[in-house]
């Protein structure tokens, strides 16, 4: 009777003889990425290596994932090396891959691609965020290899430049698997403790290999992030780094680099005093002005004669007096007219001008003004005012008319 296999059993044989199969350990597999997702909490890939024919699962953990220089994306092609193995809980057959490469093209020029365009997609190269480099800079930062030429080429620049601009180097790796992140480190500490104007940041030449430390994602976030402006120095005038386009200027070498960020000192020099004669030029024509219109007024104004001012006031004050009374005498000649027009009106109201026409007020025995005979009876004495004196008479008769 034929063995009866239970699913465990099968799937570890099939499983030791995958392993021992030598072409299936360490082998490389080409095909196109389909199904690709990175598992966040774990950092594992997982996608779908196919042909028009077939396709086989694939996984590749975290330490071999981290190592791969771009990300895979659904539809590219691609090497894989690995080793073929059953996934005995599943009974998948699945390659566990340890590298991988892009077919067509190089793996680091595809990151160096991929990389470009996400940042170019967030706007860390447009203009706009270019910090401007300082025309005058006292102390410059420079992140470099302590013990590569760079740092010679760029002290000799300054020193020959302007030795009066001081420098501080924060020293770091500029290639191999550290080097990103000393130069992150590097710029952090610049601008957290440093008082450097501007930072030079940059190598020498070398390969896509030996510069990819200012490729990666971390030095560009870094250096778009300065609060202090950053000149990107990489390699020689065609290496064009990502470093170059995220910082805020880009020069082709370190030498150039320093060039740009420290003016010569003879030249600031030079400036300097053309600007103070100017300086002084003006002001002695300034004050040849001023002597100019001082001498005029003393000679023509009032500071020629001191007391032509108070002549001048007492003048007008004389002038006001004299307007003063004209007024006053035309003021009391006017009211006198019209005092003397209503004395006038009053006169010929009052009865003493009556009485001196030859008219007599007569008075009642009781004082009363008698207008009329019959207020008064016969043999009643009656007062009679005249002009002039008044008579006391005695009434002996009476007329209506």
């Amino acid at each position: 009777m034929p063995k009866i296999w239970t699913v465990a059993e099968l799937t570890k044989a099939i499983g030791y003889t995958l392993a021992a199969n030598p072409d299936l350990n360490n082998c490389w597999v080409s095909g196109e990425i389909s199904n690709y997702k990175n598992h966040r909490p774990s950092g594992h890939w997982y996608f779908t290596l196919k042909d028009e024919h077939s396709s086989i699962r694939g996984v590749m953990f975290r330490s071999r994932a981290q190592k791969v220089q771009f990300t895979p994306q659904d539809g590219m092609k691609v090497l894989v090396r690995g080793s073929i193995r059953i996934y005995e809980r599943d009974g998948n057959v699945q390659l566990y891959g340890e590298e991988m490469q892009p077919l067509g093209v190089g793996a680091l020029y595809l990151a160096y691609e991929q990389l470009k365009e996400r940042l170019g997609k967030e706007g860390l190269f447009e203009p706009e965020k270019k910090k401007p480099i300082p025309k005058y800079p006292r102390t410059v930062g420079i992140v470099t290899s302590p013990t590569g030429a760079a740092i010679k080429d760029i002290l000799k620049v300054i020193q020959r430049r302007n030795p009066k601009v001081s420098w501080i180097l924060a020293p770091a790796a500029v290639q191999g698997e550290g080097a990103p992140r000393e130069i992150v480190q590097a710029i952090s500490r610049l601008n957290r403790q440093a008082k450097v104007d501007v930072i030079i940041v940059g190598r020498g030449g070398g390969s896509l290999e030996e510069l990819w430390a200012f490729n990666t994602e971390e030095v560009a976030r870094a250096i778009a992030n300065s609060g202090i402006p950053v000149i990107s120095a990489v390699g020689h005038e065609t290496d064009v780094t990502i470093s170059d386009l995220v910082a805020d200027l880009r020069a082709p070498t370190p030498s150039a680099a320093a060039e740009v960020a420290v003016p010569v000192w003879q030249e600031l020099k030079g400036a300097l005093e053309g600007l103070e004669n100017r300086l002084l030029n003006t002001f002695q024509w300034q004050i040849q002005q001023k002597r100019q219109k001082l001498v005029s007024l003393v000679s023509l104004g009032p500071l020629a004669n001191p007391f032509w001012r108070i002549e001048q006031n007492r003048q007008q004050l004389d002038n006001l007096s004299e307007g003063l009374e004209q007024a006053m005498t035309r003021f009391i000649s006017d009211k006198n007219g019209i005092l003397s027009l209503l004395t006038a009106k009053l006169d010929l109201l009052s009865p003493l001008a009556i009485l001196g026409r030859g008219y007599s007020l007569t008075y009642g025995p009781k004082g009363n003004i008698l207008r009329n005979s019959d207020e008064i009876e016969l043999g009643q004495q009656v007062q009679v005012r005249l002009h002039q004196g008044g008579l006391t008479c005695a009434v002996l008769a009476k007329d209506k008319d």
